[in-house]
This record gives C-alpha cells, sequence and structure tokens, in this order.
C-alpha cells in the first residue's frame, strides 16, 4: 500500500545505529540531520560524524545543515560541507535568525554546483518569493515545516493556502520561464514528506 502513494520519505536523526538500519531500506529515499539532533545524541565533532554517516549511505541524498547565522560564515561552512561527497545537500535556512533572506547566499551555493536543502520554510509566499530571486543552478529541496507549523495546533492548510506550494512552482515556471524545448524542468517535482513537506525542485537550464 505504502509503495503506491506518491511521495519519497526521508528519515530524520542523527543516530549512526539508525543511519545504518534505514539506509537498507528500500521505503527510505533519504536523510537529514541539523546540530540540534547531533547534540542531543552527544556528537561533538560534527565532520567526523558526517563522514562516518556518509560510509553508511552512499547512494540515497543526505542534508548536513551550516550551523552559523552571519551569511559569509554559512557561505564557508556550506562550500565545506558539499565537498564531502556527491549525494550531500547542504541545509540553509530560508531566513537567519534575524528574520534576513537568504536568497543571495543561497544562488551563490547553487552558482557554485552546491546542492542546496532550503530549510524552516513556513510558507508559500516564502517559496513564490524565494523562486522568483534564485535561479537554481543546481538540484535544490524545499523543505517546508508542515509538521511543525501542526505542532502549534493550527491546520498547515490554512497557512499553506492555495497557491499550494507545488501550484506555486508550476505557476511561476510557466509565467517567468521561456517555454523552450532545452528550459523544461522536472515535471514530475516530488513531494516528499517525512516530518514536512518537500520539493525537490531544478531551475530549468537556459538554452546553450
Amino acid at each position: 500500500m505504502i509503495k503506491k502513494i506518491k511521495i519519497d520519505i526521508y528519515s530524520d536523526g542523527a543516530s549512526l545505529k539508525s543511519f545504518t538500519l534505514l539506509s537498507k531500506n528500500r521505503l527510505i529515499k533519504g536523510f537529514t540531520t541539523n546540530p540540534s539532533l547531533m547534540l542531543k545524541e552527544g556528537i561533538k565533532n560534527y565532520e567526523h560524524f558526517a563522514k562516518e554517516v556518509l560510509k553508511i549511505v552512499k547512494n540515497k541524498p543526505v542534508s548536513f545543515e551550516v550551523f552559523s547565522d552571519d551569511f559569509k560564515t554559512m557561505e564557508k561552512e556550506a562550500l565545506v560541507i558539499g565537498k564531502w561527497a556527491k549525494n550531500i545537500y547542504v541545509k540553509i535556512p530560508i531566513t537567519n535568525s534575524k528574520g534576513a533572506s537568504t536568497a543571495k547566499l543561497i544562488q551563490k551555493l547553487s552558482n557554485k554546483g552546491i546542492k542546496v536543502n532550503v530549510t524552516a520554510i513556513f510558507t508559500s509566499e516564502q517559496v513564490r518569493d524565494l523562486l522568483k530571486k534564485v535561479q537554481f543552478k543546481s538540484k535544490c529541496i524545499l523543505s517546508v515545516f508542515a509538521g511543525r507549523i501542526a505542532d502549534t495546533g493550527i491546520d498547515p492548510k490554512t497557512i499553506l493556502k492555495k497557491p499550494l506550494l507545488k501550484d506555486a512552482i508550476k505557476d511561476l515556471e510557466k509565467n517567468s520561464v521561456p517555454a523552450l524545448e532545452k528550459n523544461k524542468t522536472n515535471d514530475n517535482t516530488k513531494i516528499i514528506n517525512h516530518e514536512y513537506i518537500c520539493l525537490l525542485y531544478t531551475s530549468p537550464s537556459p538554452r546553450d
């Protein structure tokens, strides 16, 4: 039954035992973690832990998050993390703790070939704004915290109201991107669901 559901399930955690167990599960399509989860597990060396994970998970996407708040340091961390393996996505929050947009940073990283997982998204408007400002040169995951919204007692559907996220992306492509044969993006935009909804998105490539 679960194989018929059109979602990809990602595991979120910081336990090597869990990574080992779930990496063998065909239903698990990818992994994500963050510094807070690592702290709870008593992990003290971020890079060592990440490389241990990458020895276990070699053929599925794994997202590791930057841990700084200023854009310059975030960029440095992202460039280091992004080089650890080909299956890495670097998690960048859509805003920093001061509410400043990370769109310019995300664009710079994408231009350099870094696959980004834009995290902590809460509204459709944030997705629309991001996609208007950023022309992704590399694959990108958009992580929407629908589960976190629900935890507050609010129905995520009232926040992520129409146009829904997927519709927002389709609408943006239709109206802002020239309908050229070589400019088509992935029509099967994936909705990935673990503790939040994710959209796997790749911008159309410019004509050579």
